[in-house]
């Protein structure tokens, strides 16, 4: 019998089949290309003028804005959102609106356009979990701006348009409803039982086991149990933490380590499915708290979202989340 699971985290309910259950090969799926199209491409090594000029970058002591880089972090050339000016907000009768001030960044990975993110030598992905940190340091300086969402879309049903391997980076000046509710949800948990929702979670799969993909000293990457999609992936640290800005140079390798391990298990179990990555962190401008916990969110590309999850804000989820930790466990290449 399929079985309604509730997500501790959202309070959202999910639909997991567990009769039948989907098998990695069973899902019809467009693997990314691992080779190049052979198209131009403006974030390769030496087409630096091609992009709006860096805001930050990693390099072996060239220039800004020429060759020579290990990464590269530009302002999006055609951003949702503009830094310039003021939000200006205002009504009209029942309706509101302001500027649209904020930030749009790209987080070019590597000079090398063939590889993907699970390809990138572990010192790459340390390097982009890195300027991560550095720019969400920086924007938070600017008190407009209420949330940075740090995302990665690969492939391109995932949403990508360039396929030279790369993140975004958006910065708004209101914190995202879904943001605030699950925020919500986290602080109502807290006050209840005066302790982490995703402590309690990283406790608990990590007594059960069934759930896990892989594990380090610092971090755990699990099949939630109220999984929305099949072979949805969270990393989560071991020790509570609210502001991913607030980690530490040894803790981005550590989860560089494990973030490329899970990856790596992904391409080899689903044939290099497109995916989703996004970053859940705390509102800069708000305090380091106990009740919310940063985590990254790795969602693959195999079914759509339609009328019954549109309708009803539910989600059916063919793949029981023990039977994807199973699969990607088994993926080996830790």
């Amino acid at each position: 019998m399929p079985e309604l699971r509730k997500d501790p985290v959202s309070d959202r309910w999910v639909i997991i089949s567990t009769d039948r259950a989907r098998r990695p090969s069973d899902f019809v799926r467009k693997p990314v290309p691992s080779e190049p199209s052979g198209s131009f491409c403006p974030f390769c090594a030496g087409n630096e003028s091609q992009t709006p000029r860096e805001v930050l970058s990693y390099r072996n002591g060239t220039a800004a804005n020429s060759p020579g880089w290990q990464l590269r972090v530009v302002p999006n050339k055609y951003p949702a959102l503009g830094i310039e000016g003021d939000l200006n907000r205002e009504g009209e009768g029942l309706f509101d609106r302001m500027q649209g001030i904020g930030a749009h960044e790209v987080v070019i990975e590597s000079p090398d356009h063939v590889l993907s993110m699970g390809d990138l030598p572990e010192a790459a992905i340390e390097r982009t979990l890195c300027a991560f940190r550095d720019r969400v340091r920086d924007l938070r300086n600017d008190r407009r701006l209420r949330y940075v969402l740090l995302f990665k879309n690969h492939g391109e049903s995932a949403g990508m348009t360039v396929e030279h391997t790369h993140s975004q980076l958006i910065a708004l000046p209101v914190v995202p409803k879904r943001v605030q509710e699950e925020l919500d949800v986290c602080k109502k948990y807290f006050d209840f039982k005066d302790r982490c929702v995703f402590c309690d979670i990283v406790r608990q799969e990590t007594k059960a086991g069934v759930r896990i993909v892989a594990e380090t000293d610092e971090f755990v990457a699990l099949a939630p149990y109220a999984a929305r999609f099949p072979f949805e992936t969270w990393i989560m640290p071991r020790r509570h933490a609210s502001h991913y800005e607030e980690a530490s140079g040894p803790q981005l390798g550590n989860l560089a380590w494990i973030l490329r391990s899970v990856l790596r298990k992904l391409d080899k179990a689903l044939e290099r499915p497109a995916y989703n990555l996004l970053i859940h962190t705390m509102p800069p401008q708000e305090a380091a708290c106990a009740h919310y916990h940063w985590h990254i969110e790795i969602i693959p590309s195999l079914t759509r979202v339609a009328g019954f999850e549109m309708g009803t804000g539910f989600y059916i989820n063919p793949t029981p989340p023990e039977e994807s930790a199973r699969f990607l466990r088994e993926a080996g290449l830790s």
